[in-house]
């Protein structure tokens, strides 16, 4: 018997989830409190509901994609007019979150949905509105052996690579971390691109020197921050987003709340966080977070004068 979906969050990425959804054979009612996302789906063909408590009440699995952690549990619990969505829900029913929130969030969410006699996963993703569009993100999923096994289907629909990071919570605990990385290794490779540049080395050059020896990684031969190596990369349409800079500074903001209450040790981590938080405060919380690069060169600019 076929899955019904009630798939909650229709933006950029939800929206492009949700008709891949439908498009195999899944049916699928989405909901979103804004109504231009609810515009747009529905011009791709997405039923949609009039509010998300009709959405998820005859729903097997609902999937939300909110923008952030609060949200995700207003919605769950819902207030004095609003039910919210696990006493709106059929018992049992099995809800994937695939927001990007905070690990003691997700804890939290997990808590609630098992405590209203449902099942619940942590899945966020990776791979942006390209992979949302094309099916291939990356799940990084956190939840019971059992639940991961029934939700598997759905998530191969919507993604290349799905990885069951463990228990609950470990799923944002695994993105949390992947993103500290890219955040960390961006700034690395644009501080040595405008390096390079000030002491006379072509872009080219730098990129097939750092390309095939230890300075690779993916912040330089996929979202390479110059245009020219790498066509595809968001610089070579002026940092049309690709991953927005907002986006990145709200991930490395849970990344530093995850250090704090973990008590590591992160100097690299922290700053990084800082210094997206500063790029999405000035010009780049609209950009691609591989826009960074600008930012340094400008502060290098003020620094030589």
């Amino acid at each position: 018997m076929t899955s019904t979906i009630a798939f909650l969050g229709l933006g950029h990425m939800g929206g492009p989830m949700a008709l891949n959804l439908m498009a195999a054979g899944y049916q699928v009612t989405g909901f979103d409190v804004v109504p231009a996302a609810m515009t747009s789906a529905q011009a791709a063909g997405l039923p949609v509901s009039a509010t998300a408590i009709d959405a998820v009440a005859s729903a097997d699995i609902v999937i939300t994609m909110f923008p952030s952690g609060p949200d995700v549990i207003d919605a769950y619990t819902g207030s004095r007019e609003d039910p919210g969505l696990l006493a709106s829900a059929r018992p049992g029913t099995l809800f994937i979150d695939s927001s990007t929130i905070a690990v003691g969030d997700a804890l939290r969410a997990n808590e609630l949905a098992v405590a209203a006699g449902h099942r619940a996963m942590d899945a966020p993703v990776s791979g942006g509105t390209v992979g949302a569009a094309a099916g291939t993100l990356a799940f990084m999923v956190g939840g019971q052996d059992d639940d991961f096994a029934a939700a598997l289907p759905v998530f191969e629909v919507m993604g290349g690579r799905i990885v069951h990071c463990g228990g609950p919570g470990l799923g944002q605990a695994a993105k949390v971390c992947n993103n500290l990385i890219l955040g960390a290794s961006m700034i690395a490779v644009s501080e040595a691109f405008v390096l390079g540049e000030t002491l006379g080395l072509s872009h080219q050059t730098l990129f097939d020197v750092a390309s095939n020896a230890s300075g690779q990684c993916w912040a330089l031969t996929t979202n390479c921050p110059v245009p020219g190596p790498v066509p595809t990369s968001p610089a070579n349409r002026n940092y049309e987003p690709g991953f927005a800079g907002a986006l990145m500074a709200k991930d490395l903001g849970l990344a530093e709340q995850a250090i704090r209450s973990a008590g590591v040790h992160s100097e690299i981590g922290m700053l990084a966080s800082t210094i997206y938080r500063r790029f999405a405060d000035g010009t780049g919380a609209n950009r691609d977070f591989s826009g960074i690069i600008e930012d340094i060169r400008e502060r290098s600019r003020k620094q030589e004068s």
